[in-house]
Order: structure tokens, then C-alpha cells, then sequence
């Protein structure tokens, strides 16, 4: 199957049944979605939103933050992966944010790597589900689903080599929704460890099913000999 059929059967599925995806992160403005953002950084979005109301309580606005050491934002976050790091990334957004945007989270990729915790991932996300830009933040839940699916060959493996892969073969307009697409599909049904290949409804066309999944039920004494691409970086700010 040619990749541009592998793209539009991607979107025509998920375009009919999911026509409205959305960020699992709670928020309520852009400064509650970077920090949330941040902090969801190799850590799960359920932990996330159970810190953020009371992270929140205590630190409203860019303002609040700016004014807290890395020490005093340390016991609000201490269950999310890496909190040392992640205090002081946001002790230093708080007072970016303040000193050189006037409060305000920029609104580019470029500005927004400027800020501590915030790579180009980060910057992806918030430019896409903030305003709405034709903006593909490729985590590892994207990595892994895109090259599943076909969508993006074994030669990208980098992040960007897939981001670049993907915005050019889907609409602009769609691909704020395709991140969130391949995220919930790679978060709850294409797993990492065993996708639940049974009741995906993907499969049909799926380059992994019909090389690994398929072949091996056809001979089930041999292991798959396919093994997934990994991503040589994410270069976030917490690794």
C-alpha cells in the first residue's frame, strides 16, 4: 500500500468517528496549560491534573510563579517524574514570562523554546491546542503509532524526522487533531509493550499487524523478528 493511501485512510477513520479530539490536560487558560505541560514531561497526564489544582491555588498567574524559588514549588510537584528539575524549570518560565512577555505565553515555536522545560515538543503542543496552529508535537506515543501504522518510514528516527514526515503528508488544517489522534490511539489501544492489535480498527492496513502480528499467528512457535523503531532523542528539558 502507497503512503498516501495509508494517510487517507488514517484520516478518513479517525476524521468520521473522532472529529473533535482533545488534550486530556485540564486547563483553563494558555499559562495553566504550559505549566501543565511541562510537567507531564515522561510523566502521565492523570498525575498531572491531580497536582494541578493545588499547584494552581498557590501559584494563579506567571506573576505568582515568578515570585517562588525552585524550593518552594518542589512540595506541590514532588510526584511527578523528575520534580527537581521540573521546580526549577518553572521558577525560570515564571520569571520569563514575566520579565519578557508581560505575563503573556508567546504564541510562536521559536519564543516558546526561549522558556526553561519547554523543547520543541513542548512548544508543538501549546502552538496547536492554544492556537490552533499546523503544529505536529511528536512524543513517543506519536513515534511509535506512526510507524505502525506506516505512516512514516523506519529511516525517520528522530522526532522531527517523523514531525516533518507527518505535516507533509496531512492537511493543515487537520493536524492539530492528528497529534491528539495519534496520542489516544498509542495510549490506550497501540501500546507499547502489547498493542491490543484484536480490537483496533486500524488493523486492516496497519504495516505492523500484517508483518509482525499477522505472520506471527501463522507461525506461532518463532518470536517477531521486527523489531519497533526507537527515537534516538526527544530532547526535552528533563532529560
Amino acid at each position: 500500500m502507497r503512503k498516501p493511501e495509508r494517510f487517507r485512510l488514517f484520516l478518513d477513520y479517525f476524521t468520521t468517528n473522532f472529529p473533535e479530539p482533545k488534550t486530556e490536560l485540564v486547563y483553563s487558560n494558555p499559562y495553566e496549560l504550559i505549566v501543565a505541560v511541562v510537567l507531564s514531561a515522561q510523566c502521565t497526564d492523570k498525575r498531572v491534573n491531580q497536582i494541578m489544582p493545588a499547584l494552581l491555588e498557590q501559584f494563579p498567574t506567571p506573576a505568582h510563579l515568578a515570585a517562588a524559588s525552585a524550593e518552594e514549588i518542589f512540595p506541590f510537584i514532588r510526584s511527578v517524574s523528575y520534580p527537581n528539575n521540573k521546580a526549577k524549570h518553572l521558577a525560570g518560565l515564571g520569571r520569563l514570562l514575566v520579565q519578557e512577555f508581560g505575563g503573556e505565553v508567546p504564541s510562536t515555536i521559536e519564543e516558546l523554546q526561549r522558556l526553561p522545560g519547554v523543547g520543541r515538543k513542548t512548544a508543538n503542543v501549546l502552538v496547536s491546542v492554544i492556537y490552533n496552529q499546523p503544529a505536529m508535537a511528536v512524543d513517543t506515543h506519536v513515534f511509535r503509532v506512526s510507524h505502525r501504522l506506516g505512516l512514516v518510514p523506519r529511516t525517520a528516527t528522530t522526532p522531527l524526522a517523523v514531525e516533518k514526515e507527518l505535516v507533509r503528508y496531512i492537511p493543515q488544517e487537520l493536524v492539530p487533531k492528528a497529534h491528539h489522534w495519534l496520542i489516544l490511539h498509542g495510549r490506550y489501544i497501540c501500546v507499547a509493550r502489547q498493542p491490543k492489535c484484536s480490537i483496533c480498527p486500524l488493523k486492516s492496513w496497519c504495516k505492523y499487524y500484517t508483518d509482525v502480528v499477522a505472520k506471527q499467528a501463522l507461525t506461532p512457535d518463532k518470536k517477531p523478528v521486527k523489531r519497533a523503531v526507537r527515537p534516538k532523542s526527544f530532547g526535552e528539558g528533563t532529560t
